[in-house]
């Protein structure tokens, strides 16, 4: 078999990737013919195909599946060996591709990426929304270097930096304003709104209500906070959203917010990345910053690290 270059395996990780040439082209800045020529080539020097191509769809073969699993870490040790050289010689990491789960996104991103891009001059920021399980496949396949989730996560390949814990808070009606804080075991009978399965959050609430005793009475599902809000603002039924999502999300539809007693329901944000990564030292100061803004913003409690 003919020698296969890394050209060959990034081209074709992006066709995997994207599930569409004219995507994967994009995302690696050449033209679509360029990129098919490369692929095809491979599967050339391979000897068979790597893909089943349809009119609107690209997908993996059996064998290509298994091959493009190998291709993505021989791509991810050369990225580390980049990295390492970077570091070595004193240097500060010159990409990072950051994960960060649809919950916190939006409330916090904003001012994370102005603070990282001044803290870090030349840095390249590539930020990647997504549920967390998505973000921990990327994370293993070497697609991410880092991600900002809810904790934990516990998987022993990864190492995991708590940074805040913030309180859930209940969003009803403007009309129940002046009514008691329900416990966990009254929502249970309300018509709960909750984000869509593969939402971390989603089962978070879940939990607090112990929907193993008893489901709540109605449960409807949305795709954002902002959905699920807006919702409520209808007069819908109730949501429960995280504390740094009240100043954006209660200011725009006619709700209350109302707070549980303590101990009520809350999460840890914390940052992970894989624990054989090059970049671990810089990724730890990253999270020092992550950490800081998020404090700035919301005023959550700081975790210590472990």
């Amino acid at each position: 078999m003919k020698n296969i270059t890394l050209k060959h395996l990034r081209y074709a990780c992006a066709v995997a990737d994207q599930g569409h040439f004219g995507r994967a082209a994009d995302m690696q800045s050449v033209s679509q013919p360029a990129l098919s020529m490369q692929v095809k080539d491979l599967e050339e020097r391979l000897g068979q195909p790597l893909f089943e191509r349809g009119p609107r769809m690209v997908r993996p073969t059996v064998f290509g599946e298994d091959f493009l699993q190998r291709a993505r870490a021989i791509l991810q040790s050369v990225d580390d060996l980049g990295d390492l050289a970077q570091i070595s010689k004193g240097g500060m990491i010159r990409r990072l591709r950051l994960g960060i789960i649809p919950t916190v996104a939006p409330y916090l991103l904003p001012r994370l990426i102005a603070d990282l891009t001044e803290l870090y001059p030349g840095l390249d920021l590539q930020v990647r929304e997504s549920v967390t399980p998505r973000l921990l496949a990327e994370l293993a396949e070497g697609q991410l270097d880092a991600a900002i989730v809810a904790l934990p996560v516990s998987e022993p390949t990864l190492t995991e930096v708590p940074l805040m814990t913030e309180d859930f808070v209940l969003i009803r009606p403007q009309a129940d304003d002046s009514k008691p804080v329900p416990d966990a075991g009254q929502l249970r009978q309300m018509r709960l709104l909750l984000l869509e399965e593969g939402h971390c959050f989603r089962d978070q609430a879940l939990a607090f209500c112990d929907t193993r005793s008893a489901r709540p009475r109605e449960w409807l599902d949305g795709s954002a906070l902002t959905t699920l809000v807006q919702m409520v603002g209808a007069g819908i039924g109730v949501t429960l959203i995280p504390d740094m999502a009240v100043v954006i999300e209660a200011n725009s539809a006619p709700v209350s917010v109302a707070r549980f007693a303590r101990p009520g329901p809350s999460r840890t944000i914390g940052m992970i990345w894989r624990r054989s990564t090059p970049m671990a030292a810089q990724l730890l100061q990253i999270s020092d910053q992550v950490r800081t803004t998020a404090l700035t913003l919301h005023g959550a409690m700081p975790v210590d690290a472990a």
